[in-house]
């Protein structure tokens, strides 16, 4: 073996506290999670008792306050921390990405009696949380959904199906976007929904191409019933919850991308310094040099635009912009990075021997989770030339 193999990123991060909680995470993610997850994937099973142990180290809420069991860590320190997991396996730091998101409505519009009573267990109390704002005719489209929540007294009565639910059917708590009033976005209204409620139920998961250990299943609401208390935010509020809370989980998955990518490379780059033909490492020959340096460029590219975006966000400036930029640019360079590491693996790369066939296909779903790249585009767009008129 050479003694050339890839060394761990050099990150440069804000604080000695932020370093030796990212050294944490590499260990957790060395020990823990890097060396079953080939098997675990092709298995399609779901490392519970992974998210316990992130739980329990507090990685469960790195960016949400402390005084409810967060981690108070800005989301520069955060994203680095999603990229690192994801990196050792997408199923952990894409996970960890969405129980932030299902936690972000309640941290962020929640009353300060909701806060205190539901955040220390979603946070630090070994709960895993899930997000529901798709469903099978409301994708891209989030605004026309349908799932209904009817005033019932005190109560809140909640009926319809969401789709492409990460997490559903094994997450302790649902963020759920219901309608409450007019078409549109006005009449959207956002719930926190136990994970064991009486009427809730989670079909067979999906069939995938990749991130299999990773349950996405649609979830029925067959009169869910839910107390006005654990109503997140004012009625018709939802949509504006939604965005938010998407804006900051565009920002995970360029993360979670990066951190595909760097595997990708680094599985790359120790096969071609070991393998050999026509006597020499093909490392040493000009057309994988080149390859390799692309992939490192589009890499660094990528971390720099999703930090600065994250930076924006802890400064509370704007982000919105940013962000899609991050999630377009991270995730269209995972794909390409990855591809380009099966074609230097030749065929080795297209066997599940060597896990850069996995990570191929894993790239492949963050081009779609959370907006499409084409709705990426559109966001960049309006941002820059304003509303479409047509």
């Amino acid at each position: 073996m050479t003694d050339r193999a890839p060394q761990p990123v050099d990150r440069q991060l804000p604080t000695e506290e932020s370093r030796d909680l990212l050294a944490l995470v590499r260990e957790i993610a060395q020990r823990e999670i890097r060396p079953r997850a080939a098997e675990e994937e092709d298995a399609g099973q779901f490392p519970r008792e992974v998210f316990t142990l992130l739980s329990e180290a507090g990685l469960l809420g790195l960016p949400y306050p402390g005084e409810h069991g967060g981690g108070e860590q800005p989301y520069e320190v955060y994203l680095q921390v999603l990229e690192e997991l994801a990196a050792a396996r997408l199923t952990v730091g894409l996970g960890v990405s969405v129980h932030s998101l299902a936690c972000h409505g309640l941290a962020g519009y929640g009353t300060k009696e909701q806060q205190a009573a539901h955040l220390p267990a979603m946070l630090g109390g070994g709960l895993l949380g899930a997000y529901c704002l798709s469903e099978p005719a409301a994708g891209s489209d989030a605004a026309s959904l349908t799932t209904k929540a009817v005033r019932d007294g005190d109560d809140w009565v909640i009926t319809g199906t969401k789709a492409w639910i990460t997490h559903g059917g094994v997450a302790d708590f649902y963020t759920v976007l219901a309608r409450t009033g007019v078409e549109g976005p006005k009449g959207i209204t956002a719930f926190l929904v136990p994970g064991d409620a009486a009427g809730l139920a989670a079909a067979v998961p999906e069939k995938k191409m990749g991130m299999k250990g990773s349950p996405t299943a649609q979830l029925h609401f067959d009169g869910v019933r839910v107390p006005d208390s654990r109503r997140i935010g004012e009625e018709g509020q939802g949509f504006t919850i939604a965005l938010a809370a998407l804006d900051a989980g565009r920002l995970g998955i360029a993360a979670c991308a990066i951190g595909v990518a760097q595997a990708a490379l680094d599985e790359a780059l120790t096969y071609a310094l070991d393998r050999k033909q026509f006597g020499h490492p093909i490392a040493d020959f000009q057309g994988l040099r080149f390859m390799l340096a692309d992939m490192a460029t589009k890499i660094e590219a990528g971390r720099a635009l999703y930090l600065a975006a994250a930076r924006l966000r802890d400064a509370g400036k704007p982000f919105s912009r940013q962000a899609a930029m991050a999630k377009l640019f991270c995730t269209d360079a995972a794909m390409a990075v990855t591809t380009d590491a099966v074609q230097i693996l030749g065929g080795y790369g297209y066997t599940a021997d060597f896990p850069v066939e996995r990570l191929m296909r894993e790239a492949k779903v963050l081009q779609i989770v959370e907006g499409t790249n084409q709705i990426q585009r559109m966001v960049i767009a309006r941002h820059l030339a304003g509303p479409e008129t047509r």
